[in-house]
């Protein structure tokens, strides 16, 4: 995502520790006391501008989220997304790299994970760069409870048909595939807004649902 540069976002972000975590490491291993619960935690690879992550906690409060998020300036603007609601306790976002999730979760810590219309790097030198690339799929499956689930959704069929292949060789199982998420019979989606936008133009979007051994 190409987004111009705020360099007031962090500044904003640092009057809004109810919601902004800018230093996880400090956390790992303590996220439900940070959530002052014992509920399970869901946690968004990529979390854009928030809307997916936003209306998952408030559709499940019986669940507590974490929205992560590489840019500063792009996760700013989830913040100011969630100020409009009156209270959103079961989440938080947090500033940082995926690459880097041992260093913020605890071995078993996430019960489930999603990854929501990842940069496709194209290019075959960009390889590594994928968030599907099997040295992101160690981080997941670190962070991941045994039992933990991944969700992916695209409307790259190039990176799609990637992800399966890479996610297979790594030896995953696949609970659910679809080539037409919004035409299927999979229930409780709820949009990111790429998704929206992508879909408003005819794109079909891409999902699967898989879980490591």
């Amino acid at each position: 995502m190409r987004v111009r540069n705020k360099p007031w976002a962090k500044d904003e972000m640092a009057e809004h520790r109810e919601y902004v975590v800018l230093e996880p490491t400090e956390l790992k291993g303590k996220w439900q006391a940070e959530f002052n619960n014992d509920a399970p935690i869901r946690l968004e690879v990529g979390t854009g501008k928030g809307q997916f992550i936003i209306e998952m906690a408030r559709q499940h409060p019986e669940a507590n989220f974490i929205g992560l998020e590489l840019q500063d300036s792009v996760l700013v603007m989830a913040l100011e997304k969630v100020l409009e609601y009156e209270n959103i306790p079961n989440l938080r976002f947090v500033l940082g790299n995926a690459k880097e999730l041992d260093q913020y979760f605890e071995q078993g810590e996430i019960n489930q994970l999603y990854l929501n219309f990842s940069d496709p790097w194209p290019k075959s030198r960009h390889e590594k760069r994928r968030l599907t690339f099997k040295t992101f799929l160690d981080q997941y499956k670190h962070v991941l409870k045994e039992d933990g689930l991944l969700q992916f959704k695209t409307d790259n069929q190039g990176l799609f048909e990637y992800s399966l292949t890479s996610m297979s060789q790594y030896g995953m199982d696949f609970l659910e595939i679809s080539l037409d998420l919004h035409n299927s019979k999979i229930e409780g989606n709820v949009q990111t807004e790429y998704e929206e936008k992508f879909s408003q133009r005819g794109s079909r979007i891409n999902y699967m649902l898989a879980k490591f051994k």
